[in-house]
């Protein structure tokens, strides 16, 4: 499977391991693979706010991204107060309800016009991580 990936990170693909942290994501895998991004499972964030060890964990795994040149998605951020403190940590790429809810390719530039009139979401397109 290495080999594999590897040609099709040579034509330009990029890999993400999903669901980093559960299952069958082994830190040998880190080693082993050529991914771009880690994932981090979603059960780290929705108790991070709440749970020191959830906080513990995702600042490990945003620290092992780091040391092996990785990006790191969050999955599963359902507040902005998520959004927020991933950012302080150093996460910057995230997906979840808290961010946006599914919809139609043909509200997507509405939604991107509303976001940049809310104070909070441009805030957060912006990076800026201080709370107001």
């Amino acid at each position: 499977m290495s080999s594999t990936l590897l040609k099709c990170e040579q034509l330009g693909v990029r890999f993400a391991l999903d669901d980093f942290g559960t299952g069958y994501s082994s830190l040998s895998y880190l080693k082993r693979l050529p991914v771009a991004q880690l994932k981090i499972d979603q059960t780290f964030i929705h108790g991070m706010l709440d749970a020191p060890g959830d906080i513990s964990i995702l600042q490990a795994i945003i620290g092992l991204a780091t040391a092996f040149g990785q990006e790191v998605i969050a999955e599963g951020v359902n507040s902005p107060a998520q959004a927020i403190r991933l950012l302080q940590m150093g996460c910057e790429i995230a997906q979840g309800f808290g961010i946006a809810e599914p919809m139609p390719a043909a509200q997507l530039c509405d939604w991107i016009a509303r976001g940049k009139a809310d104070p909070q979401v441009r805030r957060l397109w912006a990076g800026d991580s201080a709370e107001s």
